[in-house]
Formats: structure tokens, sequence, C-alpha cells
């Protein structure tokens, strides 16, 4: 078999004498083509390609496809206890490569900016740019805002949506559109702990997100100049405390049950007098840390499983009762649908408070005022 002198050398001495070999010029070998040889031609190529792209680390990988692939293979089966996987051309190839970028100011990561696949057969490469996460809390200071883009279904624009080709503005967009300027991204998506409705107001200490940068070509920003762009750029939200981290703080946001507190003006179906008011005090004691069987809420069940969750309320309590108006503050594990708690969603919440009162009622306007956990103590640390 015809090697260049590298592959052989690679596939070891005890190779030699199984099998007759000849040493050809690199282009000639029969493995590697001569690829091994244009390793520093191709960690230039790599850098000229990223050299919009701010990044210090990486990580190389290749593909083995065709005849280098086949031969390999067949190599492996044969003499095994010769070829190990350290001395496999792609190990041998990822591993100079990486050397040779090094040499141009670049360390290796397990959590690369980039990531770089070569192609060993067609002698290309693909270069992934690793997103950038932000951690932080947001601050929703109006109603009307979808938490995540909510697109018209015209997609194009229409008289429904006044010809914007979306149902709502989102904080996804008011967070994210500075974010793209500055790291100079493609896009930016918003990851949340949980979500209020449209209608809500995000208030108090603000709701746990990250915002997952997509394709950055700055990566060396300052977050507090970050947090005043976002800041000044409008007055409908609000974020603090950004902090740089990792993919896996969407999953922890995403599994984490957080407990919120809600503000909530009920609006019951006729006046509270001292009857309905005794019912309510007796409706708010039953539901104190109670658990909740709550069916998904008809308003929501065209976009989520029709599931029965069971959630709990920790605590009640009557800020103001005026007429048929009752503003409650509602402590409870994150899921329960507050709405559907107050009105009961025709029978598919139980216990609710308008079934134990005896009263229909609504919720007019809801405030979330506290979300507690999150990543805040463990990054302060």
């Amino acid at each position: 078999m015809e090697f260049c002198q590298k592959c052989l050398d690679r596939v070891g001495f005890e190779l030699r004498n199984k099998i007759e070999t000849k040493i050809v010029k690199p282009k000639e070998c029969l493995l590697c083509s001569g690829i091994l040889y244009k390793i520093d031609e191709i960690a230039e190529s790599i850098v000229n390609y990223l050299k919009d792209y701010e990044f210090e680390t990486f990580q190389v990988g290749c593909r083995l496809e065709g005849s280098i692939k086949a031969l390999e293979e067949y190599l492996f089966e044969e003499y095994g206890d010769w070829i190990n996987e350290r001395r496999s051309i792609k190990f041998q190839f990822n591993r100079e490569l990486s050397n040779s970028l090094e040499k141009h100011g670049k360390r290796q990561s397990k959590n690369p900016d980039v990531t770089i696949l070569y192609n060993l057969e067609r002698q290309k490469f693909d270069v992934k740019i690793h997103p950038i996460y932000l951690y932080g809390r947001y601050i929703k200071r109006v109603r009307g805002l979808s938490q995540t883009r909510w697109l018209c279904n015209c997609k194009t624009g229409c008289e429904e949506c006044n010809y914007t080709g979306r149902r709502y503005l989102s904080v996804e967009e008011l967070i994210g559109e500075p974010c793209v300027e500055i790291f100079k991204a493609e896009d930016a998506i918003l990851h949340g702990a949980g979500r209020e409705d449209v209608d809500a107001r995000m208030l108090g200490n603000g709701r746990p997100f990250v915002l997952e940068i997509v394709e950055p070509k700055k990566r060396s920003v300052d977050l507090k100049d970050v947090e005043e762009a976002i800041n000044q750029s409008t007055n409908k939200v609000k974020v603090k405390n950004l902090k740089f981290v990792n993919s896996k703080a969407i999953e922890f946001l995403k599994n984490a049950r957080f407990k919120k507190i809600y503000r909530a003006k009920v609006v019951f179906a006729r006046d509270i007098d001292k009857d309905v008011e005794s019912k309510l005090n007796n409706a708010i004691e039953k539901l104190k840390n109670a658990e909740i069987m709550q069916r998904t809420p008809k308003r929501v069940e065209h976009r989520r499983a029709d599931l029965t969750r069971k959630r709990k309320v920790y605590d009640i309590r009557v800020l103001l009762l005026k007429h048929n108006i009752a503003v409650l503050e509602i402590e409870a594990e994150s899921g329960l649908y507050i709405k559907e708690l107050v009105s009961g969603d025709e029978g598919r919440t139980k216990p609710s408070l308008s079934s134990i009162v005896g009263v229909d009622a609504v919720v007019e306007k809801l405030d979330v005022i506290s979300v507690e956990g999150g990543l805040d103590a463990l990054l302060n640390t």
C-alpha cells in the first residue's frame, strides 16, 4: 500500500510487517491524499473566513467519507491490534489543526465560541458560530405586549394586524433588537421562566429570562452598556442584572418551579354585601395551601396540550373590597392559571374562587409582582 511518510509513521511500524508498504509523495497517499501536509494552509483559510467574527475559543472535528473512510475502516478491521483510535486520521488531523489554530492566538474549549467541522474527502469546512446567552430579569410595564413574537396569520400584513404582520409587539423584540445591533447578530430569541398573558404586566423584581443571541459577530461587550441600550430604547420594558451564562440556563428556567405572587382585580357578578364577603373570606381560607386541578384553559387550548395539571395555591390576601370589586394578592406555584383559579373556566379548574363563593367572578386586570428563584443568587456567589 502507498502511504505518505506521515501516514506510515502514524499507523505504526507493526503494520509494515503485516503488509507491503511504499512511501510516496503526499498527494499520492492512499489514506490522506496529502491533507496532513496542508494543515497550516487550512488553519489560515479558517481564520480568514472568520475574520469578521470575534472568537477566542474553538473546537475542531472532521468527517470521513468515501475512499478515506473505506480504507481506514479496512485497516481498523484487519489490523485493529496496531491501528488504534489515537492513530486514526481523524485524531491526527484534529490534533494538528487545533495546534495550528492555537498559533493564531485561539484556544481549544469544550464550550467553544465556534466549531469547525472539516470534510476530509471534499476538503471543505463548515463553521458553526455558537450563540451567546444572557441571563437577566425583565419588567413589563404595560399591557398589550406578548412575551415572544406573535405573528399574524396573514404573515405579510393585513387590516387586522394594521399591516405589521404581527398580532402584538413583543418583549422579545424590544429586548432583542438592541442586542442584535450591539452584538452584530442574526437574531435574538427570548426564553422566559414561564410567561405572563398579553394583557398582564410583569412588575416587582421582574421575570427571569435567557436571551439567546444567534450568530454574533461581536462577543466582547460590556453588559452594562447592553442594559442601558435596551432601557433607553423603550419605556415599555426594562431589563436588569444581565449576566453571561451557557445554554444550560435555558433548561433550568424551563424545568424549575418558581413561586409567584400576583395582584388581581376581580370583578364579581354582583356587589359584595356582607353575605358575599363572608363567603369570599371562607373561600380564601379554603384555597390557602390547596392543590388545584386545572385542565388546560379554553382560551389557550388551541396552542397547548389538553392536560390536567396539579398546582398549589400558597396564600391569598384581600387588599381591597369595593362594590363588586376585590383586589387580591395571590401567592402560587408557577404554572397555575390565575384567571381560571378565579373564574373556574366552566368547571375545568377545581376548586375555584367562583365555585366556592357561589358568585361568578372574573379577573379584569392581572399583574405579576414577584417571581422567586431564578439564577440570581447562584450567579452572584
